[in-house]
This record gives C-alpha cells, sequence and structure tokens, in this order.
C-alpha cells in the first residue's frame, strides 16, 4: 500500500521537511501491523529498518545478559503513537540496542533504514535532515533511561 506525502507529513518526526525528501520518503514507505506481545526486534540483531508509530503501544526493554527467563527484562520506555521506534539503523555498527515489543494491536510506516542510508549517502541534505531527527531520538532514549535509573535508586 501506498503511503502519501500527506501521511508522511503528518508525523512530527517529518514535520517541516522540503517536499523533495517528502516524496522520497513516501515513496519508501509502507504500512505495517504488529499484534500484542510480537517481538518487533531484539538487542543485537542487525538494525535496518525504523518505524513511525501511528496507533498502539510499544516498549522498549533491556534484555539481561544470557537472556534466561529467571531475569525480567528492564523497562527503558513505553513508545506510542506520533513517535519514531528505532534509531540505531543510522549509526554504526548498525545493531539494536534494545529489546522492542508490540503491548497492544500497533500500526506503522516502516522503512528500511538499509535503502534510506544508501539514498543519505548521495542526498546529503536528506542525510542532515535524518541524522538532526534521529539524534534527537537518541537524546531523549537517554533521558529516559537515566530517569528510570534514577527511580530504581
Amino acid at each position: 500500500m501506498q503511503i502519501s506525502i500527506e501521511t508522511i507529513l503528518s508525523h512530527t518526526f517529518f514535520k517541516g521537511l522540503p517536499e523533495h525528501i517528502l516524496k522520497l520518503l513516501a515513496a519508501e514507505a509502507m504500512a505495517l501491523d504488529f499484534k500484542p506481545g510480537a517481538t518487533i526486534f531484539r538487542s543485537g540483531s542487525p538494525a535496518n529498518r525504523f518505524y513511525l508509530l501511528i496507533e498502539g503501544n510499544v516498549v522498549l526493554e533491556a534484555a539481561p545478559e544470557g537472556r534466561d527467563d529467571e531475569n525480567k527484562p528492564a523497562l527503558i520506555e513505553t513508545l506510542g503513537p506520533g513517535q519514531v521506534l528505532g534509531w540505531s539503523w543510522l549509526i554504526p555498527p548498525y545493531f539494536w540496542h534494545f529489546d522492542a515489543r508490540a503491548i497492544t494491536p500497533v500500526r506503522a510506516i516502516f522503512f528500511y533504514g538499509s535503502r534510506l542510508r544508501d539514498k543519505c549517502e548521495t542526498d546529503h541534505d536528506l542525510g542532515y535532515e535524518l541524522m538532526k531527527r534521529t539524534s534527537e531520538i537518541m537524546i531523549e532514549r537517554l533521558y529516559s533511561a537515566q530517569r528510570r535509573l534514577l527511580e530504581q535508586a
């Protein structure tokens, strides 16, 4: 299903982008749904995609080493509509740093990050815009993890 420029523009992550970048993004965008409990990605696996959340909630967790069932993962953050899931696709070495799991039915717009990385190499305006926006997400996640640590102390 083709995603319109209007749909892309309605998400806060892409507000204010030039039209040529919006067209490029709309051409790369795909709709995707997750059922509650679905694993979206796991820490350590290749990061080659990202999602704009339209409906539903996703939990980001840090799994303990060894992934045994006795240790519960640490909650990093719960994401919902209007937020972006995934930034590791843009930052080497391109591996996920957390686990992501749908906790409600989730509707998202999906992008292959590896394709967009290639486009960023030839369109530096696109690369700059995505890097600025992705950096903001990274800082938000860092602050969220910091708050959780301080709450547990």
